[in-house]
């Protein structure tokens, strides 16, 4: 997961896996845009969930650092 310099709103982080890749609203976890498999879409929304306050707070100051991976 990743974002872009100089996004636009909402605050969203972009999900590879594999050939796929998703959107993923910070704030609400809906998949914006993208094609990702159910199961892999479902990882991202825990491992999002989990990270949400630290995920907003880095969009919010572009302070970016690392989060620990998807388990």
């Amino acid at each position: 997961m990743f974002f872009f310099g100089s996004e636009h709103n909402p605050p969203h982080i972009h999900a590879i896996y594999g050939e796929y890749v998703g959107i993923i609203d910070i704030r609400t976890l809906a998949m914006l845009q993208g094609d990702l498999p159910d199961k892999a879409y479902k990882l991202v929304k825990e491992w999002t969930a989990a990270h949400q306050k630290e995920l907003l707070e880095m969009w919010e100051t572009q302070d970016i650092h690392s989060l620990p991976p998807i388990e």
